[in-house]
């Protein structure tokens, strides 16, 4: 969806709804980007209008920025917007990363005429290319037509190319503010504005963009201080005015780096209620690829809260355009997101009401990158899960230790800890699994909680959601005998049990597709957006079996009589998918009693 939408519709049924965003650039190196990512995962359960990437100065970063603006929309699951500059950019290039981040399904974009390269004091236009960002705006909108939602950047105290002696010369600051009128009436829709601190220039700003017929939404961009020698180098490269009473704060501060980053978020926080007071409804956080800074400002300003986080559907949908309707998925991948993504890219339809209702393409086969982990991830299960393993107890035990939050990661699983709903059941976990029951997915029961639940909420106010209880492990040919005859005294129980070599048992048939998270809301449809399907579970199984090796065995060398004991369970294990269907009265840890 494009930027200029979300905010519309964010505000459209409410004036004084504040819609907030979030900027990033490229690290430099792989370590970086798996911390961004990990920042980014944190942040985005807020529910930011969007966030957005910078290219790098000259296009350095051209690239890195591609991918990592791909994973954002598709991976992170948040509306991306690329930024895109005419530095070292001939027309070629430029159209390839357009092509590119189209046929990523990504809608926005900011055109920027970008800083010059390193080493250099001016922009040069290079060969083939354009010399300013209204040509990039015109560029596109003549090619792509009204596919790309297209930001551009204004400058509240002038572009530092113009700015003398701390000031832009009113003639000059009159043309610039003409010129970006050229970039929104050739198709700009939305400005976001460089940084500033003087909340007064700002509002002037606004004020004489709307004298000369400006009307497009102009977000302010808020950059928290963090530490006081980044704050003078980018004040200093943007020529940014300083009022007096921020450097006689920070002075006294300045080299205690946490008394400066208190100060940041306190003057962060004083900005936006300036702004917010004078009627503007849009806030732009420019991150520096921190968290603690931008998130503390919105708390402040009661814009979010930690135990508020909502939810649209109990897993986070790309923002992908191709995508935007889906809402109904197999409950095997919920905690590996990611996975699931990456084995369905490239449907022709993503299913929408109905899981059976769509014919969707297959999934896509196993590679590398379902067992990729960022090395942060990597380490946790290194020292967490890669302990000697003497005997199938030992297996037992690291599973009831996770299910109890003594464990912070799992080899099954993409996401930090448990789910808040699981620490309901997750004594009852601890039990099953130390009995040889290894879970590695559930939910429990719910009857009609409230849509706005902190353990349980999606979908939005006024509503109900439900859930039947659900169980998803790995046990012996012997355990799973016993269990599937104590499922006949359950007359509500449905299982489905499969092997590596793919041989099934099972009381359900292979087409039933079961509906196991389902929410009633005010004038819509019943909504279901998590199933039981068996043939995504023929498919799950290979993934799910493989995490024993690719996942788990790897972490220890090559001649550990560990890795033996773990090889061995993946060869002689079923993976039993569990579902009580008796949501009302229903007790789905009933069946593992006496065995």
């Amino acid at each position: 969806m494009k930027v200029i939408e979300k905010i519309r519709e964010a505000t459209s049924g409410n004036a004084d709804r504040v819609v907030f965003s979030f900027e990033f650039f490229p690290p430099k190196t792989e370590d970086g980007v798996d911390n961004l990512f990990e920042k980014m995962d944190r942040m985005v359960v807020y529910n930011p209008s969007f966030c957005d990437i910078t290219w790098g100065a000259g296009g350095s970063t051209a690239d890195l920025t591609l991918e990592i603006a791909n994973r954002m929309q598709n991976m992170v699951c948040v509306e991306t917007m690329m930024h895109l500059t005419c530095t070292n950019m001939p027309v070629e290039k430029i159209d390839h990363a357009l092509k590119t981040i189209k046929d990523n399904g990504i809608q926005n974009v900011l055109a920027l005429r970008g800083d010059p390269p390193h080493g250099q004091d001016k922009f040069v236009t290079v060969e083939g290319g354009f010399s300013c960002a209204l040509d990039l705006v015109k560029h596109i909108r003549s090619k792509y037509g009204d596919y790309f939602g297209i930001t551009v950047a204004g400058y509240p105290e002038g572009h530092p190319d113009v700015i003398q002696d701390g000031v832009a010369p009113l003639e000059v600051y009159q043309s610039e503010l003409a010129y970006l009128k050229k970039k929104v009436d050739a198709g700009g829709e939305v400005i976001v504005t460089q940084l500033f601190y003087d909340t007064d220039i700002f509002l002037k700003f606004v004020n004489d963009c709307r004298q000369i017929g400006i009307t497009c939404p102009i977000v302010p961009g808020i950059m928290p201080i963090n530490n006081y020698k980044g704050f003078l180098r980018m004040t200093g490269f943007c020529k940014t005015k300083i009022p007096a009473e921020i450097t006689a704060a920070l002075e006294p501060i300045k080299d205690n780096e946490e008394a400066v980053k208190a100060y940041g978020i306190h003057l962060g926080t004083e900005m936006c209620k300036k702004i917010l007071a004078n009627g503007i409804r849009t806030l732009h956080l420019y991150t520096l690829n921190m968290d603690k800074s931008a998130l503390a400002i919105l708390m402040n300003l009661g814009l979010i809260e930690e135990s508020k986080i909502s939810r649209s559907l109990p897993w986070r949908r790309p923002t992908n355009v191709l995508r935007v309707k889906e809402d109904v998925r197999p409950i095997f991948w919920a905690n590996r997101p990611k996975s699931y993504i990456s084995r369905t890219l490239g449907w022709d339809q993503y299913p929408q009401g109905r899981w059976g209702d769509s014919r969707n393409a297959s999934y896509g086969a196993l590679t590398d990158y379902q067992f990729m982990r960022p090395r942060s991830r990597n380490k946790k299960l290194l020292e967490e899960w890669a302990l000697p393993l003497e005997k199938v107890e030992d297996i037992y035990e690291k599973f009831m230790k996770f299910c109890l939050g003594k464990l912070k990661a799992s080899p099954w699983s993409e996401l930090d800890g448990l789910h808040p709903e699981t620490k309901i059941i997750n004594e009852q976990l601890g039990k099953i699994n130390m009995k040889g029951f290894l879970t590695i997915n559930s939910q429990p029961a719910v009857n009609g909680k409230p849509s706005d639940s902190p353990s349980f909420g999606w979908g939005g106010p006024n509503g109900y959601v439900y859930q039947k209880a659900y169980l998803e492990l790995f046990c012996s040919p012997e355990k799973l005998n016993a269990l599937v005859e104590k499922c006949k005294s359950f007359p509500f129980f449905t299982y489905m049990a499969v092997n590596k070599q793919g041989e099934w048992i099972s009381n359900v048939d292979k087409t039933h597709v079961n509906a196991v998270t389902w929410g009633v809301f005010p004038a819509k449809e019943i909504i279901q957006p998590t199933v039981v399907d068996p043939a995504s579970f023929e498919v799950w199984k290979d993934e799910a079996f493989e995490i024993w090796s690719r996942g788990w065995a790897q972490l220890y060398p090559k001649s550990d009589p560990s890795k033996k004991l773990l090889e061995e369970i993946k060869e002689s294990y079923y993976l039993v998918s569990l579902v009580d269907n008796d949501f009302v009265h229903g007790d789905l840890f009933a069946v593992f009693k006496d065995i």
